[in-house]
């Protein structure tokens, strides 16, 4: 199967696009080109340029016998209406053949949480005896008190800390930028990993100044420590607790903003902190308090 070189150009135009003007995050761009690669792949040789509503209803029913989940799906829609919106808005179309594309529900799932047992649980059995040990622990620290992104922890420059009034400011989705709070615990092992640590961590290699440009989180060879290593020190964690949970750097997020609303905070501030665009986002969050509170009640409560 072959594809067309205006549809190799469209594709290359829309990446940048998407992650210059739309401020795409590298992940959801990746899927993005990789669905409409696909498309294109299945067109085999046909301009996407001359593609219309059926065309785009037959690629829809060949992916069909895949079993794709519902959400995968659902972006794969997204993908190709975004991709098509673009090429409309280019006049590289005359009309936009995704426009009616309607994607199928998806299931409403509640996010997954840990309790503050099995969060210092693993904080606690995050070794500090090395500095990269010392700096993921720290990581960790931070991802619980402050519930961010792990792609804005991975982001943080030196200029972004106001440590003296417990502040740090981030940039989220869309380059949106907050400002978030941090617990004197986790500013106590950020100040440490600073003064002590983070100078130790690159192995023969020159360690990046203060700057205010100058990443916070390094890696051993002194460049900005990436969302993958983050991902792997939490699973080594789990696995060596055998903790019974799927945990990843997003469920850090989770149980922030659910220990949150438990605790009486109100739904605009946990907005704020999260970075959430909508109040329904944060809303769900009320919904695993009532299920966690309703967990607790039949196990606790005599005739339940």
């Amino acid at each position: 199967m072959s594809i067309d070189d205006k549809s190799k150009q469209d594709l290359e135009d829309f990446k940048s696009y998407i992650i210059a003007e739309k401020n795409f995050s590298e992940h959801t761009a990746k899927a993005y080109c990789s669905d409409i690669l696909s498309f294109l792949v299945w067109m085999d040789g046909e301009s996407c340029e001359e593609v219309n509503f059926q065309k785009v209803r037959e690629y829809l029913h060949f992916i069909q016998k895949f079993n794709y989940k519902k959400t995968t799906i659902a972006r794969k829609i997204a993908s190709l209406r975004t991709f098509y919106k673009y090429l409309y808005r280019e006049r590289r179309v005359e009309t936009n053949p995704a426009i009616n594309l309607n994607a199928p529900k998806r299931p409403k799932s509640l996010p997954k949480f840990l309790t503050p047992d099995e969060v210092e649980q693993i904080l606690n059995n995050t070794k500090i005896e090395t500095p990269a040990g010392y700096r993921n622990r720290t990581i960790l620290e931070l991802l619980w008190a402050t519930g961010m992104r792990i792609s804005e922890l991975s982001g943080l420059n030196f200029g972004d800390l106001n440590l003296e009034h417990n502040e740090i400011r981030v940039f989220g989705k869309g380059s949106k930028e907050r400002i978030i709070l941090v617990t004197d615990r986790a500013k106590n092992f950020l100040e440490r990993y600073i003064e002590t640590a983070r100078t130790l961590i690159p192995k023969g290699f020159p360690v990046p100044d203060t700057g205010e440009d100058s990443p916070v989180f390094i890696n051993n060879t002194g460049y900005r420590l990436q969302t993958r290593t983050i991902r792997n020190v939490i699973n080594d964690v789990v696995e060596k607790i055998n903790l019974p949970k799927h945990v990843t750097p997003h469920v850090f997020r989770h149980s922030f903003a659910t220990h949150l609303i438990e605790n009486g905070a109100d739904l605009r501030v946990v907005q704020e902190l999260l970075g959430h665009a909508s109040i329904s986002n944060t809303q769900i969050y009320t919904h695993v308090s009532t299920q966690h509170l309703k967990e607790v009640y039949n196990e606790a409560h005599p005739r339940a």
